[in-house]
């Protein structure tokens, strides 16, 4: 085995595809989670630069990192390699992360109180290491530091609650044997280790103590669904889950589906991926479970249908303009008033986009009198604070498209629908009535 192809992401750089790289290190594979002092017996050592980390001032390559663990801890653990001899006590030489080190004993000796100083979080391994091995677990960390998908999140957070729990079992004198360690998969291992464990509460490992090991913000409830889903699908699966963007929730329904019709879940994923329609997952998904009468296609037909009405609803609520029947009941006054100050209480029509509006006399009459372009009506004015918030949303949003920030596709068709209809407004297309544009519909967006 060479080393190159240990560094080479494995089918993608699926995090997931990545775990398999430790596998292949029987030492890396027996890796428990610890917390080791920073003096004494017990605490690691270095030899990268012939010397321990330095303890008098923090260095100014330090001081972000000094601080940042000051308030919230150290997050990633170092590694670090058991190093055991014939007649001598086991010995903890530190593999990576020396920054990390110099930076949690600069605070265990001048900030002594604080109790993220304490200890100094690490991942140990059966030692001496090959360079080989080394490599591997520094790739791999590396790599870990992207953004997780929901997939990769759960499995991690599988590996974390392993580790814990292996450190736990071993401090208690309960052995790990060699074919559980050899487990690649995270869940199956897990569930091995709770064998070992038993009722032992002790040696248990909680969600929350590893999602405070790993700094998360997340709750239990959703770490549990995570793993749930993760459980529920198959590896390549979830990894095509991950590819395309698929949200918990849809993962969650997804396996409830396919946990009572596998076959008709296998048949609309094949079908929306090859079609490229996965965004009509969700839907097919609750119609699926609803209609358990319904073949693959027909669920997919129904889909269809039920998104195409949901986005018809939504362009009627964004293309609505109030009618003369919305106004009546408020300017029933205007209407009986005296005619010597025209415009002043008159009910006005809202004209459609495209057409000149065509405000009534004040006259009861059935017969509405058409007042000529030039005679403008007089129409109320928006209320000053309606344009404020409006304004504020609308740097809000820029603001966060500036950041980089994606607007999703059935957004993108309501904001063109909203804004197309109030530059029609603002331009006087009410008025003139020149401008006469295709309508957009969110369906073109959404497909």
């Amino acid at each position: 085995m060479t080393s190159t192809s240990l560094e080479v992401p494995p089918d993608g750089g699926s995090m997931i595809r990545l775990t398999e790289i430790l596998h292949r290190s029987v030492k890396l594979r027996q890796r428990r989670f610890e917390m080791l002092p920073l003096r004494g017996q017990g605490a690691p050592f270095t030899e990268p630069h012939a010397r321990n980390p330095s303890d008098s001032l923090p260095p100014s390559e330090l001081a972000d990192l000094i601080s940042s663990m000051s308030v919230i801890g150290l997050l990633e653990p170092v590694l670090a390699e058991e190093i055991v001899v014939d007649g001598k006590a086991p010995t903890i030489r530190l593999v990576t992360g020396e920054r990390r080190l110099r930076a949690m004993r600069w605070g265990a000796v001048n900030r002594p109180d604080n109790p993220h100083f304490q200890a100094l979080p690490a991942v140990v391994c059966p030692g001496p290491l090959s360079e080989e091995e080394r490599h591997m677990w520094r790739f791999v960390e590396n790599f870990a530091r992207e953004p997780l998908r929901p997939g990769e999140q759960a499995a991690a957070l599988l590996y974390q609650r392993c580790a814990i729990l292996v450190g736990k079992l071993l401090k208690a004198g309960k052995p790990v044997p060699q074919e559980v360690y050899a487990i690649p998969d995270p869940a199956e291992r897990f569930l091995a280790l709770e064998k070992i464990r038993g009722t032992d509460s002790s040696c248990a490992a909680p969600w929350s103590e590893v999602l405070d090991r790993l700094g998360l913000q997340l709750n239990e409830r959703k770490a549990g669904e995570l793993v749930r889903a993760f459980r529920a699908l198959p590896r390549e699966l979830t990894e095509e889950m991950d590819e395309a963007a698929i949200r918990l929730n849809t993962r969650i329904r997804f396996a409830e589906l396919r946990n009572g019709r596998a076959q008709a879940a296998e048949g609309i994923w094949a079908a929306l991926k090859s079609s490229k329609r996965l965004q009509l997952l969700p839907t097919a998904v609750n119609v699926g479970l609803e209609e358990p009468d319904l073949g693959p296609e027909e669920i997919i037909t129904e889909a269809e249908e039920r998104q195409d009405a949901a986005n018809a609803g939504r362009r009627a609520k964004l293309i609505r303009v109030p009618t003369h029947a919305d106004d009546q009941e408020e300017t029933e006054e205007g209407d009986d008033a005296a005619p010597s100050d025209p415009g002043a209480d008159e009910a006005v029509e809202v004209a459609e986009p495209g057409h000149p509006v065509q405000p009534a006399a004040p006259s009861t009459e059935a017969t509405t009198e058409v007042i000529q372009a030039d005679a403008a009506p007089s129409r109320p004015a928006v209320e000053t604070s309606t344009i404020r918030t409006a304004l504020d949303g609308l740097r809000g949003l820029l603001a966060e498209v500036r950041a980089g920030k994606e607007i999703t596709r059935y957004d993108r068709g309501s904001l063109r629908l909203a804004l197309r209809e109030l530059h029609n407004h603002l331009e006087g297309a009410s008025v003139d009535g020149a401008t006469d544009h295709e309508p957009i519909t969110e369906g073109s967006e959404a497909a």
